[in-house]
């Protein structure tokens, strides 16, 4: 049986150290991090429970001391949802993904803003043309996780590879939450962990960061460098759904770059 609330806090508890959380340093640790009964005095809890918490034993924690474990462990308010999420984990929806009709409709009337949907796993469900301009991989039946990790025309298109491999699992742990044993899910997990050392390295981490807008950098085999916002819009509906739209900022060498690659697209 998966212990994931476990894993989670053995993974957090290992990289803080006792000067980040103000405690005397006493030489020599055979730990990484901090000791299990030092999480638990930090927590205000005892060493005894949180033992049987993290070893699996108890999964049934109040939200109050969730809350306390998420103020020792200094996490963000993504991870600390993600923690409550792990201790009261619900039934993911078997609803197959199905983009409407009229987002399909609607990205295809963009011509120099690269758009395509992707569901919890980053499958691309749509995409529009210029979308498939800035890199093929913007294309429906594609996964752009493992396209990060292992294609390496991405490494050489992304001038923030490292940061955008991290976001990419930090994001993939928000989306799922405690559902990582979903069949779909659990084959993108087994398959770029026996592949990709790096996503493995990241994956152990259990960093949760929501996907949200940010900032792109490309550097494009015709276009040159683009910097390029990517936001992203949730499609409501049953299932896990994310409009995502790319556009450069007016009058920037970037959206001149970004028209001249739309100039490229074959008319049909």
């Amino acid at each position: 049986m998966d212990n994931l609330l476990g894993d989670f806090l053995r993974a957090r508890r290992e990289r803080i150290s006792p000067a980040d959380v103000g405690l005397p340093d006493s030489g020599r640790r055979r730990v990484q991090g901090l000791r299990r009964e030092e999480l638990a005095l930090l927590a205000g809890i005892s060493s005894d429970y949180y033992i049987r918490l993290e070893q699996g034993r108890d999964q049934n924690p109040s939200a109050q001391v969730l809350d306390a474990l998420a103020r020792a462990l200094g996490l963000d308010e993504p991870s600390r949802r993600h923690l409550h999420q792990l201790a009261a984990p619900t039934q993911p929806s078997q609803v197959e993904p199905h983009v409407p009709a009229s987002i399909v409709e609607l990205i295809s009337t963009w011509p120099t803003n690269p758009a395509y949907v992707q569901d919890r796993l980053t499958n691309v469900l749509a995409a529009n043309p210029v979308a498939a301009a800035v890199s093929p991989n913007y294309a429906v039946g594609r996964n752009l996780l493992r396209a990060v990790f292992l294609d390496p025309a991405e490494r050489d298109l992304r001038r923030d590879w490292e940061q955008m491999a991290a976001d990419g699992v930090a994001g993939l742990r928000a989306a799922l939450g405690p559902n990582i044993a979903d069949p779909a899910a659990a084959e993108v997990i087994a398959g770029l962990t026996s592949s990709s050392e790096e996503f493995r390295a990241l994956w152990a981490q259990h960093d949760v960061k929501p996907r949200t807008g940010h900032l792109v950098r490309f550097r494009h085999p015709a276009a040159g460098d683009l910097d390029l916002h990517s936001d992203k819009l949730d499609i409501p509906g049953p299932a896990t759904l994310q409009l995502v739209v790319f556009h450069a900022t007016p009058g920037t060498r970037d959206a001149e770059a970004l028209a001249s690659l739309a100039d490229l697209i074959p008319a049909r």
